[in-house]
């Protein structure tokens, strides 16, 4: 983009002017790739450039250099201090509230499009109609990815490792089941790869979030999920001094019986009962959230990571609930969970397993997933299939693992 602008002209431009041209090629000319890549685009970014490309490279690389050979140390304590005040302007631009721009990641046929009337753009002073390249880049942002009709039901189990986040979208709403393990204090997954999946498809806001149970691989990128985007409605089993209980959404607890409908779904809580039977076991695993969605095109069963106590309570309370096209297996398929008789009451049609590529625990345990076969269940597991996508329609269903679906060369 640079050469592009910058070469061929008749006529030599003011300095001033042609850096203008410059940055103007550098912001338009990567808005498309950016949007692919990342679905943001940084706002601010002209202004940034404007001060560290001339600071960096014609005061602080010279003067870094200059301390290297020199045998005295004030070239690098000056360019330091230079450092940190840009370091500080920039951290200023970057908290600014419009500072960048986030939006969906572009249809697929808009980019080329875009990149056609960028080039129309920049074209020099004296081609006819260069505004008309701005036309070709409306679709970039006009047209949205596809999402689901009124009755049917999208579920898309994230690949987070070990631990769990599932999307679930309607025609209007979407819900998060979880929100995948935090990785260090100032890394979870809900920054690193739910937050980028729902803006990458166009989500802006969450109807309700689900955080089955207290448990870092379920909870750790809640907290980063409630920060980022608004959620209209916290359904958990936390216990009611939990910090993420303190975030402005509504909260309520996840009780059996609680049922509310999604452009023709209906989603229903099933376990865990108004009062636990006590004891810590009750309070984690066994009390998970545990959400029935139905709708014409097929049945999902969102299990948490219940164990065998609370899989012999739904047999016993909602037996006739449980059957189901999908079951997200409990607990990661571990051995304390998906006991003979839960397996054949469910017997679903595609069972899946969100577990990390050679997790620490076994997950899913061989004979686990023997039940399921014998079952005659589908196998689908988010470590060797990624992400897994699960399409209810009425009268048809489709499922696909994302590295099937989007396979790349690394995968191998």
């Amino acid at each position: 983009m640079i050469f592009f602008v910058a070469t061929g002209r008749t006529c030599r431009p003011h300095w001033l002017a042609q850096w203008g041209r410059v940055q103007w090629a550098v912001t338009a000319g990567l808005a498309p790739l950016l949007l692919v890549l990342f679905q943001q685009v940084s706002l601010v970014s002209p202004i940034a450039n404007a001060l560290a490309i001339p600071l960096v490279s014609f005061v602080i690389t010279p003067l870094a250099l200059a301390g290297a050979v020199l045998p005295f140390d004030w070239p690098l304590e000056l360019g330091h201090a230079i450092l940190e005040v840009l370091m500080a302007v920039l951290d200023w631009l970057a908290a600014l509230p419009r500072a960048v721009w986030h939006q969906h990641a572009p249809v697929p046929w808009t980019v080329p499009l875009a990149l056609a009337g960028i080039a129309w753009l920049l074209l020099p002073r004296g081609f006819p109609s260069r505004a008309l390249g701005a036309l070709l880049m409306v679709p970039l942002f006009a047209a949205s990815p596809p999402g689901p009709r009124n009755g049917e039901l999208w579920i898309t189990v994230l690949d987070v490792g070990q631990g769990l986040a599932v999307v679930a979208r309607t025609e209007k709403h979407a819900l998060l089941y979880d929100a995948g393990p935090a990785f260090n204090a100032s890394s979870d997954s809900g920054s690193r790869v739910i937050l980028p999946y729902l803006r990458g498809e166009g989500i802006d806001r969450l109807d309700a979030l689900v955080v089955s149970h207290d448990d870092r691989d379920h909870s750790g990128g809640a907290g980063s999920v409630l920060e980022a985007i608004p959620v209209g409605m916290l359904w958990s089993s936390l216990s009611p001094d939990h910090a993420l209980l303190e975030a402005p959404a509504w909260r309520a607890p996840c009780f059996a019986g609680r049922k509310w409908f999604w452009d023709g779904v209906s989603f229903e809580f099933l376990h865990p009962r108004s009062e636990a039977p006590g004891g810590r076991a009750a309070r984690a695993n066994n009390q998970s959230c545990v959400l029935r969605i139905e709708s014409a095109g097929g049945r999902v069963l969102l299990t948490g990571d219940i164990e065998r106590a609370a899989e012999r309570e739904l047999l016993l309370r909602s037996p006739l609930l449980l059957s189901a096209d999908a079951l997200l297996v409990p607990h990661h398929g571990s051995a304390s969970s998906s006991t003979p008789e839960f397996v054949k009451q469910v017997a679903p049609r595609h069972a899946v397993f969100a577990v990390g590529h050679r997790n620490r625990f076994g997950h899913p345990r061989e004979d686990v997933l023997a039940r399921y076969r014998e079952a005659g269940s589908g196998l689908l597991r988010t470590d060797t299939g990624g992400a897994i996508h699960l399409r209810f329609a009425p009268g048809a269903s489709r499922v696909e693992a994302e590295r099937d679906r989007a396979r790349r060369y690394w995968h191998d």
